[in-house]
């Protein structure tokens, strides 16, 4: 990947780093009142994913292998030392791999409702089930009415991140979604922070939970009816706890 594929901005300039790493389908705008508190004490790198805000999606399908060993070679390259790390959601995926399989000396770690547990309930399991059966049936219709078919079968049963993304990311999705990183959680030694809503659907709390059992040297913080955008919903709050959590 290159540049047109990846875009930061850099923020202050202090010796200590700091790399945010956004959400999936986010971008940097959505950290701006964090990074306006932050770049006195850091020197801030944020990226905008391919496909998001100003950074182009690259002509073949991508793995988080592919996310996290650009970040990797950002920081190889850069010469950046012992960064401290901060993410969210999808975010969490590349900070687990950057440390884990990457081997990248990180300072501290918070992670804000953390993707990277897959689970499938057997009520999905049942409902993905149904859905491969539908689209078979689908192909005893006329061609006339097959396309309207796909079309109402897909509306109905699709995730709202996947119905909203261009037919080229897709794919992509897929892959991110389907890779379980559970076994890389024990290779995680910096310091690391858990930050979690009470009523997160996207990533829910029992995930955050067994990442801080399995994640040596955590610990978590439960808000109390924040949802998986709790960095959004109580800003001033979350930032008093990342800057307690950093000066320690």
């Amino acid at each position: 990947m290159n540049k047109k594929n990846f875009y930061c901005e850099k923020y202050g300039a202090s010796s200590k780093v700091l790399i945010i790493l956004p959400g999936w389908g986010d971008n940097r705008k959505t950290f701006d009142y964090y990074i306006n508190v932050l770049e006195k004490y850091f020197t801030i790198y944020i990226f905008d994913y391919p496909g998001f805000g100003n950074s182009s999606f690259p002509n073949k399908d991508l793995i988080i292998d592919d996310y996290a060993y650009y970040i990797y070679k950002f920081i190889k390259n850069n010469k950046i030392n012992n960064p401290y790390l901060l993410c969210h959601s999808f975010g969490c995926r590349i900070s687990i791999l950057l440390i884990a399989k990457y081997r990248v000396l990180v300072d501290r770690l918070i992670i804000i409702g953390g993707a990277g547990i897959r689970r499938k309930s057997i009520k999905k399991k049942l409902c993905s089930l149904k859905y491969k059966l539908l689209k078979r049936v689908g192909k005893l219709l006329r061609q006339s009415k097959r396309n309207k078919y796909y079309e109402k079968l897909f509306n109905k049963y699709a995730s709202n991140d996947y119905k909203n993304l261009s037919e080229n990311m897709k794919k992509t999705f897929k892959n991110i979604v389907n890779k379980d990183l559970r076994k890389y959680l024990k290779y995680i030694y910096c310091p690391t922070l858990l930050i979690w809503g009470e009523n997160d659907r996207s990533t829910p709390l029992k995930d955050g939970i067994l990442m801080n059992k399995r994640i040596n040297n955590s610990g978590i913080v439960i808000i109390k009816g924040g949802t998986h955008f709790v960095y959004l919903e109580y800003p001033y709050y979350v930032l008093s706890i990342i800057l307690e959590f950093f000066k320690k």
